[in-house]
């Protein structure tokens, strides 16, 4: 009884996973799946230990599943080009304007960003943003309405076209603008935020930002997603955007593992997860990958240097 009592939790996770039938409580459940898999393996020795066969396949089963969704983001990517200019993107959440934001611009200056991607903005860090001398770095900016937290602004090297604001049917807004560089295909990069399934009452509002989010076309405008999707990708909500035709810039390079956020305000330490991403268009390339700490946010910065089409 205990060996199936060891078994089962593996098992009904594969299940969930693979069926995409997260609701609830599994949603937040899923999200740990790396870890799941990498534990798997132990009901799988204790059965064969015991000599319980009928469990121990069950097991080595669902070790399969879990380790045949996870592996594929581990493993060494190809640096890419599509033959066309390059463009270093990076996307931050400040965790409600709490982030360093002279560590954000030194990030900023000291890689060559040309696009920033903020997420939780708010008026009291634009200012502070702005004391630390982004303006010198990304003069260039959109930012929706800086009362509200959970707007997503723009801060770029190049200038700004068509710019906008989309409010997808969560209620939340991300500013999205165009990027032209010489001899390259225009560009429309989005910064993301996706409402976060911080309670049961809050999941229909994740499942509706990230239906919300626009899909990939090979025939529309080029367009870059980043920012912070509240998902990974084990959620069948953000598989399903990636079904559209996006690639992950780290699951592209080996490093879809690498966790970029945890929570620092709780009394319990949780191991990181895979949230803020960086979606790319089937006609852009990555060539770099990096996920970097960013001091007083409880997310990472992510970065990523991208190949855009020729014209």
């Amino acid at each position: 009884m205990a060996c199936w009592l060891a078994v089962t939790p593996g098992a009904a996770l594969a299940a969930v996973r693979l069926g995409g039938w997260e609701r609830g409580p599994l949603v937040h459940l899923v999200a740990y799946t790396p870890y799941a898999a990498g534990l798997s393996v132990l009901p799988l020795l204790g059965a064969l230990g015991l000599r319980r066969w009928k469990a121990a396949a069950v097991a080595a089963l669902s070790l399969a599943a879990l380790t045949s969704v996870v592996l594929p983001r581990a493993l060494p990517g190809v640096a890419a080009d599509v033959g066309g200019p390059r463009l270093r993107v990076l996307t931050a959440n400040i965790k409600h304007g709490e982030a360093d934001p002279a560590a954000l611009v030194e990030l900023v200056r000291e890689h060559k960003i040309d696009v920033l991607a903020v997420q939780e903005l708010n008026a009291g860090f634009i200012a502070a943003f702005d004391a630390a001398g982004i303006g010198a770095e990304l003069p260039h900016r959109i930012v929706d309405d800086p009362a509200i937290y959970v707007n997503g602004g723009l801060y770029s090297r190049v200038p700004l076209t068509d710019p906008g604001i989309h409010q997808h049917e969560s209620g939340f807004t991300q500013a999205y603008a165009t990027v032209t560089l010489p001899g390259g295909a225009p560009l429309v990069i989005e910064s993301v935020h996706s409402c976060a399934p911080l309670s049961l009452a809050d999941v229909p509002c994740w499942f509706a930002g990230l239906r919300g989010q626009r899909a990939a076309t090979s025939d529309g405008p080029v367009r870059l997603l980043m920012g912070d999707f509240n998902a990974t990708l084990d959620h069948g909500p953000m598989r399903a955007l990636l079904a559209t035709g996006y690639e992950d810039a780290a699951a592209n390079m080996g490093h879809g593992l690498a966790g970029t956020w945890r929570p620092i305000d709780h009394g319990f330490s949780l191991p990181p997860i895979a949230i803020d991403h960086i979606l790319i268009d089937p006609r852009l390339a990555i060539r770099e990958y990096a996920v970097w700490p960013l001091p007083g946010s409880d997310h990472s910065a992510v970065f990523a240097e991208v190949s855009l089409p020729p014209v």
